[in-house]
Parts: structure tokens; C-alpha cells; sequence
């Protein structure tokens, strides 16, 4: 499992980051991790599993989940989808959420999940289309959003468990921060351990207990994790993207992949590859069939003029 720490990095000079969530092609899973910020997926097209801390919930078109700083989710998607996500640093809620509060989706007025789901997706077009002016519009848009999460969606909720919880995962963050870095060198459990001031056997206990995997399966993950992008935007040979990302070889690499995809990476390859080009012709169909209804409209438009002038 990747369980990793996130850091938050706003888009350009605006207050939050939004993008298309990057398993729109199906086959794809985002394996648990935490951060120190709220996160909104929406869905537009297709469906996705989510998991927060193990509660499992399939949203389907116009569906979403917010998940709190220090909740730990994961992701499946087998199949193809196109999935807003809102990063929003903490900072966006200060002197509006204590540390006792959080934000809940579940239970809540369907009209006001809509307004949610409305502001959202109008944030996204105003981004997307990038036209003068539109910093301050999309700034605008998210204003309204906070103000409609800490008014509608917060909520007090004092819990021990999750403070505790909090205070070791701030601890591990540094760690994992540190082999988010140095995944690709040599990075025993010992070694690790005596870098940050722990036991080996405490820092196991920590991802085990914390982290719900072992030291060892989340340092896998994490090679494999970015061995796979490397292997989806590259023509390199697969045993050269093993050695480069921490694998002894291509057979170890192959081996770790394989357990996470159901695969080995060359057919990974292989088929995301195919896949793509598949959307590049289906875009293509469409944009001719849009230019030939265009000009069809434009002949029919003329004749129209041409019979009025007679």
C-alpha cells in the first residue's frame, strides 16, 4: 500500500489546487495516505471506490467525498472516469475550524450537497477556461464554497482517538517525507529508524499500527508508485526504470508491480498505451463530426439566406 504523506501546493497564486484526478483511464488505484489539508473528489463521469478509514463509499456522477486532515483513504478505479479534486491548504479555515472540528458530506440536505456540488464543478470551468479576468472570478467562487463548508458542512467533535492519532501521524509524516525522498537509494528499517531517533521496532510498530502496513510493503508501494509514471511517460527499458526507482532488477520490479496491478509492467504499458490511443482517435471522430454538423448548419444558414433574397 502507498501510504504516503501529501503536502499541499496551491495552483498558481490561488488558494487551493484543482485538478482532474490522474486515474481518469480506469486501472488505477491510489493506495492510503494522509495530509494536513481538506480534499474534495467529485465525480462527473464514471464511478470510483473510496476509502475512509476503512468505510467504504462508490460515487457515481455528481457524487463526492471530503476528507479531514489526518483521515486516512485510498482509491480504486477500475474503470474510466473524469473526477474533480479541491485541495485546500488548512490555512484557507483558520479562525473558522479548531482543532476539534471537522467536515462531514454523509447525513446532509441533498439541496445543499447540489449547491456544493454546483460551486464546484463552476470553479472548475472558470479554471479550466482561463479567460481574462478569471483569478478573480474563481477566487469569488471559492469564497462561497468556504463560506458554505464552515457554515453547512462543519461540525464539533471532540475525540481522543483522533487527536492521538494526529500526534503520530504528524510524527510519521517526517519519516515517510524523508523516504518520499530516498526511495530509490538503500533505506533499511534499521537505518531509517536511527535517522529520526527510534527502535526499529517502534517505527514497525508505528506503520503498523498508524499506518495499517508494514515498513517494508509501504517502501515497495512507493517505488512502485513512481516507477509506474516513469514507465507510462517514457519508451525506456523496463529493467533500467527498476534499477533507477530502487529495484535490484527488472525481475524484482516486475514481481512488486504485478502484486499491486494484476500485471507485469510491460503489459501495464501496453495497455495504457493502447488505451490512449484509443481517446485520441474517439476525440478525433468527435471533433470531425462536429466540424461536418458545423458545416452543415453553415449550408443551410446560406440557403436560408439565399431564398430570402429572391
Amino acid at each position: 500500500m502507498d501510504f504516503r504523506y501529501e503536502t499541499v501546493i496551491p495552483n498558481d497564486d490561488l488558494p487551493f489546487r484543482m485538478f482532474i484526478f490522474e486515474g481518469r483511464d480506469g486501472n488505477y488505484r491510489v493506495s492510503k495516505h494522509w495530509h494536513q489539508s481538506v480534499e474534495l473528489f467529485l465525480v462527473l463521469e464514471g464511478t470510483l471506490d473510496f476509502f475512509i478509514n476503512s468505510r467504504q463509499y462508490t460515487l457515481k456522477p455528481n457524487d463526492f467525498v471530503i476528507v479531514n486532515p489526518n483521515e486516512i483513504h485510498s482509491i480504486e478505479c477500475p474503470d474510466p472516469n473524469i473526477t474533480i479534486v479541491l485541495q485546500i491548504p488548512m490555512k484557507s479555515f483558520e479562525g473558522y475550524m479548531s482543532d476539534e472540528s471537522r467536515i462531514t458530506f454523509a447525513d446532509k440536505d441533498e439541496s445543499q450537497k447540489a449547491r456544493l456540488v454546483a460551486l464546484v464543478t463552476a470553479m472548475y470551468r472558470t479554471y479550466e477556461k482561463g479567460e481574462f479576468g478569471y483569478r478573480l472570478k474563481v477566487k469569488s467562487q471559492f469564497m462561497e464554497f468556504l463560506y458554505l463548508i464552515v457554515t453547512e458542512f462543519r461540525i464539533e467533535q471532540i475525540d481522543k482517538v483522533r487527536v492521538q492519532q494526529k500526534r503520530h501521524l504528524d510524527k510519521l509524516s517526517q519519516v515517510t517525507q524523508y523516504m518520499k525522498e530516498n526511495y530509490d537509494k538503500e533505506l533499511s528499517l534499521e537505518m531509517v529508524a536511527s535517522r529520526f531517533g527510534f527502535t526499529p521496532s517502534y517505527l514497525s510498530h508505528m506503520f503498523r499500527e498508524y499506518a495499517q502496513t508494514g515498513y517494508r510493503t509501504y517502501l515497495m508501494d512507493l517505488r512502485v508508485k513512481y516507477a509506474m509514471r516513469e514507465l507510462l511517460n517514457s519508451d525506456r527499458y523496463v529493467g533500467d526504470i527498476a534499477l533507477d526507482h530502487g529495484f535490484a532488477d527488472a525481475r524484482a520490479f516486475a514481481k512488486a508491480f504485478k502484486k499491486r496491478y494484476g500485471c507485469l509492467p510491460s503489459q501495464y504499458r501496453k495497455q495504457m498505451n493502447q488505451k490512449q490511443v484509443n481517446q485520441k482517435q474517439m476525440n478525433q471522430k468527435q471533433m470531425n463530426q462536429k466540424q461536418a454538423n458545423q458545416k452543415q448548419r453553415n449550408r443551410k444558414s446560406l440557403a436560408g439566406k439565399s431564398l430570402a433574397g429572391e
